[in-house]
């Protein structure tokens, strides 16, 4: 049977990127991402929930979401749902969900002048980090290349 892995959002940045580096000098940024969704209460009040999101972007990628991204910087991600396991001091098992970037398009202008620094306004996008090792399901790493 087939299956789908697929998270598209559009949202803004809550805190600027956190680029970090593998031991073996793998570039991976961490974003958060906030979305929002609006509507009317029971009471006819309106209301707004915001969700946020931990987003991983590797390799070239990655170093140019923290070159050309800052906190409040509406962005577009489309990339795939990935948990990861650990257990704490205690031996406490914990979970953390997270989207790992397939693309990133920067939206608007940013840092620089523009988006990408080149002057011009609009919209930048990066693809797929080719030179980064791939398996079917996208960038292959390990948890031991997370720094956190």
């Amino acid at each position: 049977m087939a299956s789908v892995n697929k998270v598209i959002l559009l949202g803004n940045l809550g805190a600027d990127p956190e680029l970090k580096y593998t031991p073996s000098n793998r570039a991976v940024c961490n974003l958060r991402i906030a979305t929002n969704e609006v509507f009317k209460d029971k009471t006819g009040q309106r209301q707004e929930k915001v969700e946020w999101h931990r987003v991983t972007v590797w390799g070239e990628q990655g170093e140019n979401c923290s070159k050309y991204l800052t906190k409040g910087r509406s962005v577009y991600i489309e990339g795939k749902l990935q948990t990861r396991t650990w257990d704490d001091k205690e031996g406490k098992k914990h979970y953390a969900t997270d989207i790992v970037a397939e693309r990133v398009q920067f939206i608007g202008g940013g840092k620089e002048g523009g988006a990408g620094g080149g002057g011009g306004g609009g919209n930048r996008k990066w693809g797929d980090d080719s030179s980064a090792p791939m398996d079917d399901a996208g960038p292959a790493h390990t948890d031991d290349d997370i720094p956190f």
